[in-house]
């Protein structure tokens, strides 16, 4: 887990080696210039320097690497971790460069993205969580750029999905132990799903219920911190998720899932934090007042359909098979990358959705972007980047046969479905929820599955297929 980089006891600043090694235990000397990193990052091209030289240049302690646009472009989408024969967490030595350059009072390279991610942790300070419209307001007015995405801004709240609406949470004091913990899961949703992402929330619960899964939200949950924390300040980024971890730990839960990919990064990077780090456990216990005994399971939701359900009894659920439906499933960074972290089996290519759409009756197309960044955390401080990054997604997945792409990622389906029309694609494509395509498969139909809050709407062609008549010997 990334940890702040010390301050160092003499006024000169340490080799940045020293500082790297002491602050987040990773000791750049290990690489040896295979240049995997640069060779599979999506943003190579972009940077003034490749991640392989930016980690030649710290074994040299070229303090130049901090004057860089790359430490500050950096996607975090954990490609060059995930790569690195030597295990190095590169994405974390990019996290913590631009803590240093902060500390040393270097200005950023992309001022955009420094402004962007402490605006951001000062409303989750502010608030406890992110109210979308009013972030994105100010980070707007703060940019110069008031009307920025204001026919895109529109749309959805013409959708119910950007509700001007404040979120004060704070975790509470007190914690009630569930009595019966029988199929019951801790849900951390997100901040998004109370927002541009309430159409996937509402159909995440809508399927637990639908599977006998019962989805329990912690009291006074708290934004993750999201990519903005651990490029800002490494000991809230650890503290925010653990926090929650602790409120569900008193609840007696074993296990919190999360529908976002984001937030599932963040707190299964504090549970492995927590079980290998005794820094870590020290300062929450300093924290909170108390030990936390790491006794919380963090799974995407993905996973914990499949563990807690079963393909099987999934698939027994279908009254509407899913036929002629062919579709690509895109896991976006998160969900699987890095493989050490998440656990997953196949973090490069992965299957357990492609498993999942097949148990519908869907047709799962075999593509090589099912793991490529879109530009998620690039959406609003370098949008033309990101609308490039998920052209080439798009692209892709129609080059591949699929007539739609299905995610399990609000910020994925943010960026690939809102965002469709600035592409100007010669035909839009589809994107959907998987869990608005369980919902037809189980019969729902298309308003419980609530097709219509999509940006890109899938009802013609789900109508061309016949998915959308009522299944066979209902009333």
């Amino acid at each position: 887990m990334t940890q702040a980089i010390a301050a160092p006891a003499r006024a000169v600043a340490a080799p940045l080696p020293e500082a790297l090694l002491s602050g987040i235990g990773e000791n750049v000397y290990r690489c040896y210039q295979c240049s995997r990193c640069s060779s599979g990052c999506p943003l190579a091209d972009r940077f003034d320097w490749t991640p392989n030289q930016i980690m030649r240049g710290l074994q040299l302690n070229d303090a130049r690497v901090l004057e860089t646009r790359t430490v500050w472009l950096c996607a975090n989408c954990q490609t060059c971790t995930t790569r690195c024969p030597q295990e190095i967490d590169v994405t974390g030595v990019m996290d913590a460069l631009r803590i240093e350059a902060t500390r040393r009072g270097i200005p950023p390279a992309i001022p955009e993205i420094a402004r962007f991610n402490a605006l951001f942790m000062g409303f989750v300070r502010w608030f406890g969580r992110i109210p979308e419209l009013l972030f994105i307001l100010v980070y707007n007015l703060l940019e110069r750029r008031p009307f920025r995405d204001l026919d895109m801004g529109l749309r959805l709240m013409r959708r119910g999905r950007l509700k001007p609406q404040l979120h004060f949470a704070r975790p509470p004091r007190v914690v009630a132990r569930l009595a019966d913990t029988k199929n019951k899961v801790a849900y951390f949703p997100g901040c998004a799903a109370q927002s541009s992402a309430a159409e996937y929330d509402r159909t995440a619960r809508a399927v637990a219920e639908a599977l006998g899964l019962e989805l329990i939200e912690p009291p006074g949950w708290t934004c993750c911190g999201a990519s903005a924390a651990h490029a800002t300040d490494a000991a809230l980024a650890l503290r925010l998720p653990l926090r929650t971890l602790s409120t569900i730990e008193k609840m007696g839960l074993d296990t919190v899932t999360s529908p976002c990919s984001n937030c599932f990064a963040r707190l299964k990077a504090a549970e492995v934090a927590a079980a290998h780090d005794p820094a870590a456990g020290r300062e929450m216990e300093a924290v909170l007042g108390e030990a936390y005994r790491g006794a919380v399971r963090v799974q995407h939701l993905l996973d914990t359909l499949l563990d807690r359900v079963s393909l099987a009894e999934i698939e027994r659920r279908v009254k509407r098979p899913l036929r002629e439906l062919r579709v690509a499933c895109y896991y976006g960074c998160l969900i699987t990358r890095p493989s050490r972290v998440t656990g997953a089996e196949h973090a490069e290519y992965p299957l357990k959705m492609d498993h999942l759409v097949r148990a519908l009756g869907a047709e799962s197309v075999e593509w090589s972007g099912k793991t490529d960044c879109c530009g998620g955390s690039l959406s609003l401080t370098q949008t033309s980047l990101a609308l490039e990054m998920s052209r080439k997604v798009l692209d892709n997945a129609r080059a591949c046969g699929a007539e739609a792409v299905v995610t399990m990622c609000p910020l994925c389906h943010m960026n690939l479905d809102a965002r469709q029309r600035a592409l100007h694609l010669d035909r839009e494509l589809p994107i959907l929820h998987a869990t608005q395509l369980m919902l037809l498969a189980f019969g729902r139909g298309a308003d419980e599955a609530l097709l219509h809050k999509n940006l890109v709407d899938p009802r013609p062609l789900l109508g061309s297929k016949r998915l959308l008549d009522p299944p066979a010997g209902s009333a």
